[in-house]
């Protein structure tokens, strides 16, 4: 709701392209520049205390917005100031959730535990926007008012979690060499460095969202409410497959669908590329959607119940860096792609090259590949 909402007030006091995209900008440098320090923070001290303090200041800084919209005085700089901030707590918040998540779930309930997330997490994705969307016809205001209060209430819920005491980390002090131990662990786990890097390159080379407007207008015909359509399919098919596997966790033979999962994922990105149909251009976007959940829920339980308590933290924060970093390089890759090659081309050579990026892993990455079980290693 905050994106929206923080989107369409910079386009409506500017009328600025460039500020629009200032916008994303301010957001994502802090998780480049904050990662190293996220992760030794996340490995130090609660937690729990750590989303709690980022998840209020999200909330301060909406009732900040919602203040200065009010009273007139809410600009571009304040915009900016505002998105910065949330860009922060968001480094913060989200590879310290993934590091206290198995403090509060038992190993085998872990992959049905990041199911759950999983799906809160795209119903939010739907959700958010559709319900932002709809409050901007009572002004931004509106909007910031809902949004601090959600998030004060997460905060709460936040504050109210049981956190199992961990009393076995080794930590050593604090030195230049400590900031990079995450890399080095990662450098020398074969499973947790071809998880990381496989999202990493199937996002780079697969993703299509960022072409989908023209998809929408140019190929389709179908103009803004088709694109409504494009943008939520992928979220639907994550939830139902998502659902699935939180009452039916998978069992054995988790690399083999890890792979299968990616490859299913390109030929569906592959069928999006050539469709002309809006319903099945729908039906591919599901099932890239539900494949991606499968990708994700396995390789997030890898990382997770593959590093020590101690590291959790500072893998975590790697793990989001990489994560952020594709999604962003992979919407101007296909973009620029696009722009030489033509849409539809771009979006079918993303596809083969997704397919391509997890038989190259099966071979390199054989640990994963001859993976049984999550908890194996």
């Amino acid at each position: 709701m905050l994106s929206v909402a923080i989107g369409w007030q910079m386009y409506e006091l500017t009328h600025d392209a460039f500020s629009l995209g200032m916008v994303g900008l301010v957001q994502f440098f802090p998780m480049i520049l904050l990662t190293l320090v996220v992760g030794q923070i996340a490995d130090r001290y609660d937690r729990r205390r750590i989303v709690y303090l980022s998840v209020v200041l999200e909330g301060l800084t909406a009732v900040f917005l919602l203040v200065g919209s009010i009273n007139g005085w809410l600009g571009r700089e304040q915009i900016l100031l505002s998105a910065a901030i949330i860009g922060a707590c968001r480094a913060f918040e989200g590879p310290t959730a993934n590091s206290l998540l198995p403090q509060i779930i038992s190993r085998n309930m872990l992959p049905r535990a990041v199911s759950m997330s999983t799906t809160a997490i795209q119903t939010a994705l739907i959700l958010g926007p559709t319900i932002g969307g709809l409050l901007l016809a009572f002004g931004a205001s509106a909007v910031y008012l809902l949004a601090a209060v959600a998030l004060m209430i997460s905060a709460l819920f936040t504050f109210l979690i049981k956190v199992e005491k961990v009393t076995d980390r080794k930590l050593a002090a604090v030195s230049l060499r400590s900031f990079f131990l995450g890399l080095e662990f990662i450098k020398r786990k074969p499973i947790i460095l071809g998880a990381i890097s496989l999202d990493l390159f199937v996002v780079l080379f697969g993703g299509a969202t960022a072409l989908m407007p023209i998809f929408a207008q140019d190929i389709l015909q179908t103009g803004p409410w088709g694109l409504g359509l494009l943008r939520t399919a992928p979220a639907v098919g994550a939830i139902l497959v998502s659902m699935i596997l939180a009452y039916f966790p998978l069992q054995k033979s988790v690399g083999i669908i890890l792979f299968g999962s990616i490859a299913v994922y390109g030929l569906a990105t592959i069928l999006f590329a050539v469709s002309t149909n809006l319903v099945l251009s729908l039906f591919a976007l599901m099932v890239i959607g539900g494949s991606d959940v499968i990708s994700m829920v396995i390789r997030s339980s890898l990382v997770q119940l593959q590093t020590p308590d101690e590291l959790r933290g500072r893998v975590n924060a790697v793990n989001s860096l990489f994560t952020g970093t594709s999604n962003q390089l992979g919407e101007f890759e296909s973009g620029m792609l696009a722009g030489f090659i033509g849409v539809v081309p771009a979006v079918f050579i993303g596809g083969i090259g997704s397919i391509l990026v997890a038989g190259l892993w099966m071979y390199f990455f054989p640990s994963i590949r001859k993976l049984e079980r999550l908890s194996e290693g």
